[in-house]
């Protein structure tokens, strides 16, 4: 014991302590009125209304949790799209459905002031954004991210470094810059997700022991709970563009299947991004019933460096959510029938000549024999 404190020591040391809620800008949250995603899983009774001041993954769920469950909900964020990290036409499905909870979207908004109205047994929230907009709710919701708990624990002590925000840098075994102390999960960052903490905790303690055991496998999926719930893995059609990478995307609704027919999920959807050349699955987004669920079998194909020929071939249980990828592929393939091959305009180097083929107007989406693009052959140079 030491200054009534217990000391541990050993060898090697996993910080893994996670993070808690960052306090709401107005002061320590009441647990009534004014709450943090830590707090209103502890609410007795559901409020009339709710402002949710954060527009993140944390803000969407339960704002759309809330207004599912007949809240008025009025969500602020002061970015002017929700979401950003996620496809964005996902984004705007997730809004649409919610608009149809009746949630009212205040974008490019941020709250300026936060007051507290007493009347009798009523109380009220008044919040007034920089526009000069005011919002009255029975509670708001603070979710305005998470920082790590690390305060409390004198890393500085032990020569263990954190960032201006009190994460922990740690290398690709998850140490960090001291020897034999390790960090993993919400505490070092991106991407604070259950499913990546955990495995970077079983990383990181076979490292400390020098176990064999695999790099941290940069193909995973995100899993967003809100209603409806949004997956994702890999590449957004933002991205590519952004890199100037040739793709295609093939799409599928929930309706287009019996199972999504029969459990009533009309409006689901499925969108898979193929590289255009290679025909390699570069990313697949989901939002609807069990898309956290479906996305597993596009993060497979992924990793494996598969691409739309698998679903082109694949037979799938009927009747099944799992048919949107089958439906995605034929709609993907489609859609790459009508692109042409870039024609070359002269001989290749040495001299040699330069073929280019016209694909014809064909159903099957795989390339064909080279026996049947003979007639459409043009020898250049």
């Amino acid at each position: 014991e030491a200054h009534g404190n217990r000391v541990i020591e050993a060898d090697r040391v996993l910080i893994a302590c996670g993070t808690v809620a960052a306090s709401p800008p107005t002061g320590p949250s009441d647990g009534q009125r004014i709450l943090t995603s830590d707090d209103i899983t502890r609410l007795e009774e559901l409020p009339s209304s709710l402002a949710v001041v954060g527009g993140g993954v944390i803000g969407v769920e339960y704002a759309s949790i809330f207004a599912t469950a007949g809240v008025q909900v009025t969500l602020i964020d002061r970015r002017e799209r929700l979401l950003d990290f996620v496809d964005r036409e996902i984004v705007d499905e997730l809004m649409h459905q919610m608009r149809n909870f009746d949630v009212t979207f205040r974008l490019g908004e941020a709250v300026a002031r936060v007051e507290l109205f007493e009347d009798g047994n009523r109380s009220e929230v008044d919040l007034e954004l920089e526009s000069g907009k005011r919002i009255v709710s029975e509670a708001v919701l603070f979710s305005i991210g998470r920082k790590p708990v690390t305060d409390s624990l004198n890393l500085g002590n032990a020569g263990v470094e954190t960032d201006a925000k009190g994460r922990i840098p740690v290398d690709d075994s998850f140490q960090t810059n001291v020897a034999g102390i390790y960090a993993a999960g919400d505490v070092i960052g991106f991407p604070a997700l259950a499913a990546t903490s955990s495995e970077q905790g079983r990383i990181a303690a076979c490292r400390m022991f020098e176990h064999d055991v695999s790099d941290f496998d940069r193909v995973y999926p995100y899993g967003i709970y809100a209603i409806p719930e949004i997956s994702m893995c890999g590449e957004t059609e933002e991205q590519l563009t952004q890199d100037r990478v040739p793709y295609e995307i093939g799409v599928a609704r929930y309706r287009e299947t019996a199972r999504g027919q029969i459990m009533g999920d009309d409006t689901g959807m499925l969108k898979m991004i193929f590289h255009r050349e290679t025909r390699k699955l570069l990313g697949v987004h989901c939002i609807g019933t069990h898309a956290t669920e479906l996305i597993h079998i596009g993060q497979a194909v992924i990793a494996l460096d598969g691409g739309l020929d698998y679903f082109l071939n694949a037979v799938f249980n009927y009747p099944t959510l799992a048919e949107v990828y089958k439906i995605a592929a034929h709609n993907a393939a489609n859609r790459l029938r009508h692109v042409r091959p870039p024609r070359s305009t002269g001989p290749k180097p040495g001299g040699d000549p330069v073929l280019t083929a016209e694909v014809p107007d064909n159903d099957d989406p795989r390339p064909l024999p080279a026996t049947r693009l003979s007639e459409r052959i043009e020898t250049t140079g």
